[in-house]
């Protein structure tokens, strides 16, 4: 009886160890050593990939900033002088084949300008740019906080609100930059509606002299047929004309009258 139940147990060993044996290398093995020994085909990748990355910051703008690559997320810090540098320096991280994702904690030094200041900047270069076509028919906005750049309104096209974007981003001073630009819908009858708007606001004579300074036109956005009209004019003779005259143009569904009135309170929007 002794002697079969030994032999019971030895096929039952043998049985084990086969079963043990087939298993994947995986299960075979845990604990620390096992754990190390996974993770470090994963730290080899990490170190290469760190090592690509900063290879694509070797230039002198980005002499500050250092990249760390865990489990393919690569983390940027340090400082550059312009926000541009900040924003360049993440698309390159995505250019490097095997990082999923970036985290910028790049740091804006530079120079320092309050934000009344930069707002003025700012606001001066973006009504100048010689790069934007048709100024007439975008209607940025700007707010400037603790030097963060918020963009908004309206862009007629991709190239204006690019322009836009590259302009602050450019601008010494500037810590970050939102870009909430809406960009007009890409369409030929909206097109006609601009053309022939401007035509009937710049055409009227009490109305033409805001054609003279590019600092102070009549802005107009069309949006699927729909008008809206940005800018500040002398009075609510100039303002009540644009929006009549807006409102005549065949096509036009309807017209906003977002201008303000030189020194009176702007009027929210609704």
């Amino acid at each position: 009886m002794k002697h079969s139940n030994q032999l019971g147990a030895s096929i039952l060993y043998a049985a084990l160890a086969g079963v043990l044996v087939s298993l994947p290398p995986t299960l075979q093995a845990s604990g620390p050593a096992a754990r190390s020994a996974a993770a470090a085909p994963r730290q080899a990748n990490d170190n290469s990939l760190e090592g690509e990355a900063a290879s694509k910051l070797d230039k002198k703008q980005f002499k500050d900033v250092k990249v760390a690559v865990q489990n393919g997320v690569a983390t940027l810090t340090g400082t550059v002088d312009l926000y541009e540098y900040k924003a360049d320096a993440q698309k390159r991280m995505m250019h490097v084949k095997g990082i999923s994702a970036v985290r910028n904690e790049i740091e804006v030094g530079g120079t320092e300008i309050s934000d009344h200041d930069l707002q003025a900047k700012l606001s001066e270069k973006l009504t100048y740019d010689p790069d934007a076509y048709g100024k007439v028919f975008d209607a940025i906005t700007l707010n400037v906080s603790n030097g963060a750049v918020t963009l908004g309104g309206h862009a007629h096209d991709y190239v204006d609100r690019d322009s836009a974007v590259a302009i602050v981003s450019t601008t010494p001073g500037v810590k970050d930059v939102m870009d909430n630009i809406e960009v007009d819908p890409l369409s030929e009858i909206d097109n006609r509606i601009r053309l022939e708007v401007a035509r009937a606001v710049y055409g009227y004579p009490t109305l033409n002299k805001y054609a003279i300074d590019p600092a102070k036109p009549i802005r107009i956005a069309v949006q699927n047929g729909n008008v809206e009209l940005y800018g500040v004019v002398d009075s609510q003779a100039d303002k009540d004309v644009a929006y009549l005259r807006a409102n005549g143009v065949p096509g036009v569904f309807s017209v906003k009258n977002y201008l303000e009135v030189a020194n009176q309170p702007a009027e929210q929007k609704k």
